[in-house]
Parts: structure tokens; C-alpha cells; sequence
């Protein structure tokens, strides 16, 4: 009798899947475990943060269904879809496609859909008004990509190629969309690791800038006050966001889907006679594909593919790309306080050239206020914000059309 018990236990437990857990998955459960705790605990980037972290559970799981880690004898694999096949009258002909739950759904990352889209709800949320009432805020935008260049060449130093150093790079415009759509297209293999360090500073962008924003400043220009900005009208907003699609696309063709479907978003939010679709784009299409997007990327975050020295390397780039391109905009404000001492800017707001939209403006009124408690900077913050975004989608357009060939 108790050999029977046994020897069904034994026949169940070789139904489990424990004799398939590896040193590397649990590893990667401790590394969920602290994107957990970012996102839930501490608040950080939650609606990024909980996706790509549930999504990397699942990777690190001996799971079946989600995706596939293997190719049938015989069928031809396209990314991780299976085209099966079969020949009729001496042509072969596509039987049916096979794959997991996330082969097809990360088919939105791999077709470069998913980016476009939540650039069409970042548009559709996100008021140009201001940068287009204080144009030089686009110069402190422009200077904040330095983070994107020196940490390019930093990477070439390190032995990564071109392509995968621009798309390391990109994690200094603090955009985890445009971080994603470039790195999918010049380095698929670095796309995990990228992303999660996009994302991850992003969230961490309250720790992370506020000491450079210090160190940078003096306690009397973290006082400057600025002129309140003039009130935009709605026909301005309309033929910027016209303007800036035409002419950008213009130079740089290879970022159309971004600053396409952003114009695209900003338009509906100032046409006015497009509400349901406005709400659309503010909701429910940026909050489906936000889901996807992230469990997408926290797919590709495998333990045998993640637990590398070179992800680390990556992860310590891409703060060296946040501060230098914190410091980048930072600078820039004070360069132009020196041609224009009448109209001053109050260089914390040059921080916000990095286009993690609306946090990193936030932390430049937060840290205006601990200096003047009676300052808000938080509009005029806004403008450099927008600028970034703008500015890494160009970079990113830049590097798709000279190294994708």
C-alpha cells in the first residue's frame, strides 16, 4: 500500500514542472521580487514596473503556452511565431502559425507597434502650451541628449557594437517607449535588460536627479523666479503639432511611427471635437497596450539570458546616461543665463529635459519649492519635458536610419 502511494507521488511529481526550476530562475524570482517592491511598495512607475515584473515571473517559469523556447522538425521559425507548413502541388503553403500566448502578443514590440501607440497617449495627454510660450525650453530639451551621446561612445569603449550602443544610449533620454522601439530594431538581444534599466531609472528619477540638480545649482539660482508664461492659443497648438510632424519627418523619416502618432495624439487633445477619441487615446488604448508593453518586455528577461555581466554593464551605463543628460539640460540653463541675464531660467527646470513626462518636470518644481517654498516651476518645467521627448524620438529616428542598414 505504501509503495503504491508512492509510487503515485512520484508519477505526479514527474508531472510537475519542479524538476525544471534553475539556479537562474530563482535568481530572477529575487529580481521580481525587488521590481515588486519598486513599483508596489515605493510607488515607482507602478504601471510599468508590476507588468514587466509579472512578465518576468512568467519567463522564469517552466511554463506552456506563454511562449516558445523550442522549433518543431520541419516548420520554419519567424521570431518565436512557427510558420507550419505544408507542400501542395510542389508549393509550399503556410498550414497554420503556432506559438504561445506572448509569441503573438509580443509581435507588438517585434512589428513596432506597441511604442507608436503609447506615444499616441503620451500626445494626447501632454499640453504643449508651454514650450511653445517659451521656445528656448527647447534648446534645454536638445541639451539634455547628452546623456544619448556619451553614452554611446562609452559602449563603443566597451567592446559593444554600434547598434547596441545606440540603443544602450537611448536610456538617457529617459523614454522607455523609444528605448524599446530602437533597441527591438538594432539590438533584439539587449532588449530586456535595456528596457528594464529605461524603465527602472525613469521610476527612480526622484533619487536620482535631485543630487546632480544640487550639485550643479547654486542656492540663489534654485530662487530664480520666471516669468509667467503667456496664455497659447488653441490654433498655435494645432499648427505646431502640424509644423513639428511635417518638418521632423522631413529630416529624420525613420521616426515617423514616434512623432507621428505623438503629433497625432497632441491633435486630438487640442482640435477639440474629438473627445471620444481623445478619451480613447488618454485611457483605454495607452492603458491595454501599457499592459502588453511591459509584459512583453519582462518576457524577454529569461535567467540564462539576463544573468550576464554584460547586463550589468548595461544597467551601469544607463545611469551614467541619466546624469549626464540631467546635467546636460542643467548646463544649458546656465549658458543661456549668461547671453540673457533679463529673462533668467532657473536651471532646475533644464533637469526636466529628460522625457520622462510628467515626473521629471514634478521634480524640478519639488525642488524649486524646498529653495522657495512660494515658486512654481512645474509649467515652465513642462516645456524642457516635452522638448526631450521630441528630442530622443529624432536621436532615435537618427540611429534607426544610419545603422539599420
Amino acid at each position: 500500500m505504501l509503495l503504491n502511494i508512492l509510487h503515485d507521488f512520484l508519477r505526479f511529481f514527474e508531472l510537475t514542472a519542479f524538476s525544471e526550476v534553475t539556479w537562474q530562475m530563482v535568481v530572477m524570482w529575487g529580481v521580481c521580487a525587488v521590481l515588486f517592491y519598486l513599483g508596489i511598495h515605493k510607488n515607482f512607475e507602478p504601471l510599468l514596473l508590476v507588468p514587466i515584473a509579472f512578465g518576468a515571473l512568467l519567463a522564469n517559469l517552466p511554463t506552456e503556452g506563454i511562449i516558445t523556447t523550442a522549433v518543431s522538425h520541419g516548420n520554419i521559425q519567424t521570431g518565436f511565431l512557427t510558420l507550419h507548413t505544408q507542400i501542395v502541388d510542389g508549393v509550399v503553403r503556410i498550414d497554420h502559425i503556432g506559438g504561445g500566448l506572448y509569441d503573438f502578443i509580443s509581435q507588438g514590440i517585434k512589428l513596432e507597434i506597441f511604442p507608436p501607440l503609447i506615444f499616441l497617449g503620451v500626445g494626447a495627454l501632454t499640453d504643449f502650451g508651454p514650450l511653445i510660450a517659451n521656445p528656448r525650453t527647447l534648446l534645454l530639451g536638445a541639451a539634455a541628449q547628452l546623456g544619448v551621446l556619451v553614452t554611446f561612445l562609452g559602449a563603443n569603449l566597451l567592446d559593444f557594437t554600434s547598434r547596441q550602443s545606440a540603443s544602450i544610449g537611448i536610456i538617457g533620454g529617459a523614454d522607455g517607449p523609444t528605448a524599446i522601439f530602437l533597441s527591438s530594431k538594432l539590438a533584439p538581444e539587449l532588449l530586456g535588460a535595456i528596457a528594464v534599466a529605461a524603465y527602472t531609472y525613469m521610476a527612480l528619477v526622484p533619487l536620482i536627479q535631485p543630487p546632480i540638480m544640487r550639485a550643479l545649482t547654486t542656492s540663489h539660482e534654485r530662487k530664480i523666479r520666471m516669468r509667467s508664461l503667456r496664455q497659447v492659443s488653441r490654433l498655435e497648438k494645432l499648427v505646431f503639432a502640424l509644423i513639428v510632424t511635417v518638418i521632423t519627418i522631413l529630416l529624420v523619416p525613420a521616426a515617423s511611427p514616434l512623432i507621428g502618432m505623438l503629433m497625432l495624439g497632441n491633435f486630438l487633445r487640442e482640435c477639440g471635437v474629438t473627445e471620444r477619441l481623445l478619451k480613447a487615446s488618454q485611457n483605454e488604448i495607452i492603458n491595454v497596450i501599457t499592459i502588453f508593453l511591459g509584459t512583453s518586455v519582462g518576457i524577454t528577461m529569461g535567467g540564462e539570458n539576463f544573468l550576464r555581466s554584460q547586463t550589468l554593464l548595461i544597467i551601469a551605463l544607463g545611469i551614467i546616461a541619466f546624469g549626464f543628460g540631467t546635467a546636460g539640460g542643467i548646463l544649458a540653463a546656465k549658458i543661456i543665463n549668461l547671453v540673457n541675464r533679463g529673462n533668467p531660467i532657473n536651471p532646475l527646470i533644464g533637469s526636466a529635459g529628460v522625457s520622462a513626462v510628467p515626473m521629471a518636470a514634478r521634480v524640478s518644481q519639488v525642488e524649486g519649492q524646498k529653495a522657495d517654498p512660494s515658486n512654481f516651476l512645474l509649467m515652465h518645467a513642462m516645456g524642457p519635458n516635452v522638448a526631450g521627448v521630441i528630442g530622443t524620438a529624432v536621436i532615435a529616428g537618427y540611429y534607426l536610419a544610419t545603422l539599420s542598414k
